[in-house]
């Protein structure tokens, strides 16, 4: 009876945040549900009427909408794959002994506190500006003609930035998994002559196959809002070539004042969303079931 008592006053003393919480989520939930049957426009806003599904209807013929979800997901499988391969390679490399490990630990992580539209701009106006960037400094010091990256390559910019971001948070993860790996499971494997190749294959790589999940799930979920980079160095161009979903919902929202349009897409990109997360989640269960 204490038992159920206890258990009743721990979920009463709960309740308000959790309602807050649920208030917190489903009220924009239902209000962007709302809009989206409605025809509103912010140059008109007293003039709302319901327009069923012609919203969802406006948007899925809009032409950047296939070309804004393949965008999203080159963009979102590209991060994935650089800052994978990479935080493995950076948190083998840091788990080295060495010299300044503690201050190599800092410096490696700290891109990760930079703010997106801060990156954004140091990228596009310090590193990748064919001017006076440092790619074109090192361009010509090669005898090569400077790329312009946002005009040329303006998905791989974006890519190359956001995988700048988010590495420091694969390395920190991957090198706490690289850590808890036992010592003994290593020396066992070097006396029986495993070379370091056979050692990462066979057992390194396998020892971190759950945190590799874990990184990929939680950066996926963020990785499919990604918007700040796009709107400070390409502004979805050009034309679409760097436009993904959550651009392209700005953009229908508040320069084409279309808010009925931009709650169908809002709509659609959450659904798209849980997809993602659902066969993540189940990917993540299948591994943490082994």
């Amino acid at each position: 009876m204490a038992t159920q008592n206890t258990r009743a006053l721990a979920r009463l003393m709960l309740a308000p945040s959790v309602g807050l919480l649920l208030i917190w989520m489903i009220v924009p939930l239902a209000m962007t549900l709302y809009f989206s049957f409605q025809n509103y426009n912010l140059l008109n806003p007293t003039n709302v009427s319901f327009a069923g599904l012609f919203n969802y209807q406006y948007f899925y013929s809009d032409p950047a909408f296939f070309q804004s979800i393949w965008n999203t997901m080159l963009l979102v499988g590209g991060v994935l794959l650089i800052t994978v391969v990479g935080g493995v390679a950076l948190a083998l490399l840091i788990d080295q002994p060495m010299w300044g490990q503690g201050i190599v630990r800092i410096l490696v992580i700290s891109p990760f506190f930079v703010m997106p539209p801060v990156a954004a701009l140091v990228w596009k106006n310090m590193i990748m500006h064919p001017g006076y960037g440092v790619f074109a400094d090192i361009s010509r010091f090669l005898g090569l003609q400077p790329i312009d990256w946002f005009s040329q390559w303006p998905l791989f910019s974006i890519v190359i930035i956001v995988a700048w971001q988010w590495l420091p948070f694969a390395t920190l993860i991957l090198l706490t998994a690289l850590q808890s790996l036992d010592g003994e499971q290593k020396e066992a494997a070097e006396m029986d002559g495993a070379n370091f190749l056979n050692r990462f294959i066979y057992l390194t790589v396998p020892h971190l196959a759950r945190s590799i999940t874990v990184v990929i799930l939680i950066q996926t979920i963020f990785l499919l809002g990604v918007y700040a980079e796009i709107l400070v160095t390409t502004n979805g161009g050009p034309g679409y070539a760097s436009t993904n979903l959550p651009f392209l919902i700005y953009r229908t929202a508040l320069l084409g004042y279309d808010v009925g349009g931009a709650s169908a897409g809002g709509i659609i990109a959450v659904i798209l969303a849980n997809i993602v997360a659902f066969f993540l989640m189940r990917a993540v269960g299948k591994n943490l079931d082994k």
